[in-house]
């Protein structure tokens, strides 16, 4: 087999793996995939980005998951707790801002606060209940420890904690190592009104949506 053909084969083999198998970190995902297909050689490994578009097209390919309606709702979803948590600025990043969920994506938002006593106040107050871990992320040439807060509805939410002086900051992906778009309320709304019009006109209320 040439060079190309084995990375195509590892590509699939990680997106199966990420998609009907569970495996969630695309390292693991490499590994294992590298077993199966050329003996834990590690010569051709595919990028993260090569395997989260496989992942995309297995969901897409999946006629047990209804991509379109599951979007909506989860941008939805994320319009309801960025109100919410309008004070702390919030910005949609990830797969339900680009498009490309699948059955395990939450909604990632980017929250900005100096204190966040103040943020867990916020949700207390309102009765969300949350769930706190520290993360270590690679930034550049060293690692920080970032606070991230979970939420638990009817889509897992994920709010990534920075302070207020990085809002305006562009930070890049660990899939694809491009810059993370960060997305305000009022263009997630622009988002859902240019993919959704035909959703929408058939929601009753449509006044009431946002």
């Amino acid at each position: 087999m040439n060079k190309k053909h084995i990375k195509t084969l590892l590509i699939q083999e990680c997106a199966k793996l990420m998609y009907f198998e569970g495996v969630k970190q695309y390292y693991d995902a490499k590994k294992i995939a590298s077993k199966r297909i050329c003996n834990n050689s590690m010569k051709y490994l595919p990028s993260n980005g090569e395997i989260s578009e496989q992942v995309y097209q297995l969901s897409l390919q999946d006629s047990e998951f209804d991509h379109f309606d599951t979007l909506l709702k989860m941008r939805l979803k994320a319009i309801e707790y960025m109100e919410k948590l309008n004070t702390f600025s919030p910005r949609l990043i990830g797969s339900v801002s680009t498009g490309k969920i699948k059955q395990t994506s939450d909604i990632d938002l980017h929250v900005f606060c100096d204190e966040i006593e103040l943020l867990l106040m916020h949700l207390n107050d309102n009765k969300i209940t949350y769930e706190l871990k520290e993360v270590l992320i690679q930034s550049g040439n060293k690692q920080v420890l970032y606070q991230h807060v979970y939420l638990f509805d009817a889509f897992d939410i994920e709010l990534s904690v920075y302070p207020e002086n990085e809002l305006r900051v562009t930070t890049r992906s660990s899939t694809d190592g491009k810059p993370i778009k960060r997305l305000s309320l009022a263009k997630v709304q622009s988002l859902i009104e240019a993919d959704h019009w035909d959703a929408l006109l058939k929601l009753e209320n449509k006044n009431d949506i946002f």
